[in-house]
């Protein structure tokens, strides 16, 4: 009789046990996909760069579009997998918290260490296409779900800005006062390298494409296990772990910027990245299927986003610098969300 008493507990102790290691398990596999993702994205940037300026494709276009959608392409991979996985919590999430914590966090806590003087740039045309791309995701949200539909409307939105891209520094090339027959340097292009060999273009390619489709389905079929683990919705842990992962490469580079004290690189490095997540990440990924949209987002995380926007009106438009205070207060800010949506 008491060995049968304690066979209850026992399993019961076996089955915690088991929960754990499965727990802590699908933590390290998210961290190893979100690893995967990075340097998967980034071989992928190496190998299409490169081999698009040796088939002859101006420089100019290749920072405009390889450049800014191969950045982009862990984010892009993870909705995806999360929509074909049945999580689209997980791709909606991602997007809003990357964009929020671009702004709290990858402008707040470099500015601890180094001011950003921000008064130096002129972003503001960039910012204002990134605050109208913010209100036409949120419009689009208000039906409770983003079809294919709400995908054409933010793709139309992201052909606009590239074409205006491409149109000012048309302009600015020719106002520039270079010598006649200047070309373009494709040094100064993320992931260039002219004497790169062919094979390891390819290399660079085969990696990037077999890597972050593997590195997107292990991250969020994990993200799904630790979100039933801890009892949380899909779309709190893509607005929290998966956003703040894919948040990383963002923050590593603003906190470089900050310490060479190049401003601009830091502030057009996140508006450019929150844009690009709004028009077309979610743009693209509605083709692969419906996205809802959680009554939550709708009462507060876009507009958190939406309020985190306009946080930075005075670094763009008042020319003040994001010194230590405004650091201070910014990653507090983004703390103190976090902590509201994990409660």
């Amino acid at each position: 009789m008491p060995v049968l008493r304690a066979l209850p507990h026992r399993a019961r102790a076996l089955c915690l046990w088991q929960e754990g290691l499965t727990t802590m398990m699908s933590w390290f596999l998210v961290g190893l996909g979100l690893v995967i993702l990075l340097l998967a994205g980034d071989a992928l940037v190496r190998g299409a760069v490169n081999l698009s300026l040796r088939l002859g494709v101006p420089a100019l276009i290749v920072s405009l579009t390889i450049v800014a959608f191969g950045t982009s392409a862990p984010e892009l991979l993870i909705s995806i997998q999360a929509i074909l996985d049945n999580a689209p919590g997980i791709a909606i999430g991602n997007v809003v918290g990357s964009n929020t914590a671009n702004i709290l966090l990858v402008l707040g806590l470099p500015a601890i260490f180094s001011t950003l003087h921000t008064s130096h740039c002129d972003s503001r045309k960039t910012y204002v296409y990134m605050v109208f791309a913010t209100l036409l995701f949120i419009a689009l949200s208000m039906d409770g779900i983003y079809t294919w539909r709400s995908g054409i409307f933010l793709l139309i939105g992201l052909g606009l800005v590239l074409a205006d891209s491409v149109r000012d520094a048309h302009a600015h090339r020719k106002a520039c006062a270079n010598p006649a027959g200047a070309t373009e340097n494709p040094d100064e292009i993320e992931g260039a390298d002219p004497d790169m060999p062919w094979w390891q273009i390819i290399v660079f390619l085969i990696l990037g494409l077999a890597g972050l489709p593997l590195g997107a389905e292990l991250l969020v079929e994990n993200a799904e296990i630790i979100a039933l683990s801890y009892g949380v919705s899909e779309a709190v842990i893509g607005l929290t772990l998966v956003a703040l992962g894919t948040s990383l490469p963002e923050l590593a580079t603003t906190m470089m910027a900050a310490l060479r004290r190049q401003a601009d690189v830091a502030l057009g490095n996140v508006i450019g990245s929150n844009m690009f997540n709004l028009l077309a990440i979610i743009g693209v990924a509605t083709f692969v299927g419906p996205i809802p949209v959680p009554y939550e987002f709708l009462v507060f995380d876009l507009w958190v986003m939406l309020g985190a926007s306009i946080l930075i009106v005075p670094f763009v438009f008042f020319g003040r610098d994001i010194n230590r205070l405004w650091g201070l207060a910014l990653t507090a800010l983004y703390i103190l969300y976090v902590v509201v949506v994990l409660s």
